[in-house]
Protein backbone atom coordinates (compact mmCIF):
# COMPACT_ATOMS: atom_id res chain seq x y z
CA UNK A 1 0.00 0.00 0.00
CA UNK A 2 1.51 3.51 -1.14
CA UNK A 3 1.54 6.29 1.45
CA UNK A 4 -0.92 9.02 0.78
CA UNK A 5 0.85 12.31 0.14
CA UNK A 6 -0.48 15.87 0.28
CA UNK A 7 0.86 19.24 -1.79
CA UNK A 8 3.05 22.17 0.37
CA UNK A 9 4.47 25.38 -0.81
CA UNK A 10 6.86 27.13 1.61
CA UNK A 11 7.76 30.96 0.70
CA UNK A 12 8.69 33.95 1.67
CA UNK A 13 7.97 37.71 0.27
CA UNK A 14 10.94 37.26 -1.90
CA UNK A 15 10.55 33.57 -3.51
CA UNK A 16 9.43 29.85 -3.12
CA UNK A 17 11.74 28.21 -1.05
CA UNK A 18 9.98 24.41 -1.34
CA UNK A 19 7.01 23.32 -3.34
CA UNK A 20 5.97 19.64 -3.67
CA UNK A 21 4.54 16.26 -2.26
CA UNK A 22 4.79 15.74 1.19
CA UNK A 23 3.68 12.90 4.30
CA UNK A 24 3.86 14.81 7.19
CA UNK A 25 4.66 18.22 8.45
CA UNK A 26 5.84 19.60 11.84
CA UNK A 27 6.00 23.55 12.43
CA UNK A 28 6.41 26.17 15.11
CA UNK A 29 3.01 27.63 16.34
CA UNK A 30 2.25 29.98 19.32
CA UNK A 31 1.42 27.98 21.59
CA UNK A 32 3.48 24.67 20.43
CA UNK A 33 4.49 22.58 17.64
CA UNK A 34 1.51 21.65 14.94
CA UNK A 35 1.71 18.40 13.27
CA UNK A 36 0.10 17.94 9.68
CA UNK A 37 -1.08 14.52 8.02
CA UNK A 38 -2.85 13.85 4.53
CA UNK A 39 -6.52 14.74 5.29
CA UNK A 40 -6.08 17.21 7.66
CA UNK A 41 -8.98 19.37 9.08
CA UNK A 42 -9.13 23.04 7.34
CA UNK A 43 -6.70 25.08 9.08
CA UNK A 44 -5.13 28.56 10.06
CA UNK A 45 -2.29 29.15 12.69
CA UNK A 46 0.06 31.74 13.22
CA UNK A 47 3.88 30.89 13.11
CA UNK A 48 7.18 31.47 15.48
CA UNK A 49 10.62 31.07 14.98
CA UNK A 50 11.93 27.78 15.23
CA UNK A 51 12.21 24.43 13.03
CA UNK A 52 9.83 23.49 9.94
CA UNK A 53 10.40 19.50 9.64
CA UNK A 54 8.80 17.77 5.96
CA UNK A 55 9.17 14.19 5.44
CA UNK A 56 8.79 12.88 1.97
CA UNK A 57 8.12 9.67 1.26
CA UNK A 58 11.32 8.33 -0.36
CA UNK A 59 14.23 11.01 1.75
CA UNK A 60 15.08 11.39 4.93
CA UNK A 61 13.27 14.82 6.84
CA UNK A 62 14.07 18.36 5.41
CA UNK A 63 14.65 20.50 8.20
CA UNK A 64 13.94 24.57 7.57
CA UNK A 65 15.19 27.33 10.18
CA UNK A 66 12.48 29.70 10.10
CA UNK A 67 13.70 33.37 11.92
CA UNK A 68 10.59 35.00 11.41
CA UNK A 69 6.85 35.16 11.74
CA UNK A 70 4.49 33.76 9.31
CA UNK A 71 0.79 31.39 8.85
CA UNK A 72 0.26 28.70 7.94
CA UNK A 73 -3.19 27.89 5.71
CA UNK A 74 -4.00 23.98 5.52
CA UNK A 75 -6.89 23.65 3.02
CA UNK A 76 -8.20 20.30 0.92
CA UNK A 77 -4.44 18.49 1.28
CA UNK A 78 -2.81 21.59 0.58
CA UNK A 79 -0.67 23.84 2.95
CA UNK A 80 0.70 26.80 2.27
CA UNK A 81 3.47 28.32 4.97
CA UNK A 82 4.57 31.95 4.61
CA UNK A 83 7.44 33.35 6.70
CA UNK A 84 9.27 36.41 6.87
CA UNK A 85 12.67 34.77 6.73
CA UNK A 86 13.61 31.02 6.19
CA UNK A 87 16.40 29.10 5.38
CA UNK A 88 17.11 25.13 5.02
CA UNK A 89 19.43 23.86 7.64
CA UNK A 90 20.83 20.95 5.66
Amino acid sequence: MSERLFKINISTPEKTLYEGEISSLIAPGELGYLGVLVDHAPLIANLVPGKIIIKRITDTPVVFDSNGRGILEVFENKVNLLTDSIESSI
